[in-house]
């Protein structure tokens, strides 16, 4: 345990003495970009080599969702050259530490990326994950789906924006048709293709969501909040009672009246 110990903190210290040499060198780089400089390019690549083990470690954590391995390495040692190139030896934190989020977000927007069916601009595709956190977001505190003048607001975007990002998310993660989809009760697996054509059992539903949808109006604001998180959510009423800063019996009251509504307007 106490020799694990001493190599680490001499693994740190042979870090920090070559961040510290690769400072001076990167200072000298910034000045003059435009000329090539050995030092500079040698100790950005030492440090790499240096991390190459942090980058492996981080991409295995990714490597059961369908990429190989070496392309999600590559990727990290993209985010790993980011790191050393706005590291400063002065943020009082272990490079390791300031790396680490860096090389994952370069891993995950890689992910993100690769998951879009056709080529969408950057600016949109971080927009409609905005509009799908707001949309949740707003449709906690309103008790309903947010409008796309609402959202708009929210994110302060224009309504053509909003709406250029809900079409445009439709685009992520397309389906083949050859695509398998999972049998129901052990029977076999079928094609995306075999279904299609077929009745669609979903629709068998949509009066009862339309009844649904009417009956909520008729609950106060608070009532429809905790409905939402104890239904949709599926969140625990003391949860739900942190959250609203009430007591947990208190919550149980409001659902039960609220439940109490929907029955009542649903028989109707």
């Amino acid at each position: 345990m106490k020799e694990r110990t001493r190599d680490v903190r001499s693994s740190r210290e042979r870090t920090r003495r070559l961040f510290e040499r690769f400072s001076h060198a990167r200072l000298r780089h910034d000045a003059n970009p435009e000329l090539r400089d050995e030092r500079y390019e040698k100790l950005r690549s030492d440090l790499v080599v240096a991390h190459l083990n942090l980058v492996r470690f981080l991409a295995h954590k990714f490597a059961n969702r369908g990429e190989p391995l070496d392309d999600l390495v590559q990727v990290g040692t993209v985010g790993l050259l980011k790191a050393i190139d706005r590291f400063e030896l002065d943020r009082g934190v272990e490079f390791t530490t300031y790396a680490t989020p860096t090389i994952i977000g370069e891993i995950k927007r890689y992910f993100r990326d690769k998951g879009w069916a056709v080529k969408v601009p950057r600016r949109l595709q971080e927009l409609n994950l905005a509009v799908n956190r707001a949309s949740e977001k707003l449709a906690v505190e309103l008790g309903r789906s947010p409008t796309i003048a609402e959202l708009a607001e929210h994110l302060d975007a224009s309504d053509e924006e909003i709406l250029e990002a809900q079409e445009l998310g439709q685009a992520y993660n397309l389906l083949s048709l050859d695509s398998e989809m999972s049998g129901d009760g052990g029977r076999r697996s079928q094609a995306l293709a075999d279904t299609v054509g077929t009745t669609d059992s979903g629709l068998e539903l949509l009066e009862d969501r339309a009844n649904l949808e009417r009956a909520f109006s008729y609950l106060s604001g608070r009532e429809r909040v905790i409905i939402y998180l104890r239904f949709f959510e599926s969140i625990s009423q003391t949860e739900i009672a942190q959250r609203l800063n009430v007591s947990q019996m208190h919550v149980s009251r409001l659902q039960a009246k609220a439940l109490d509504k929907l029955r009542a307007v649903l028989k109707e």
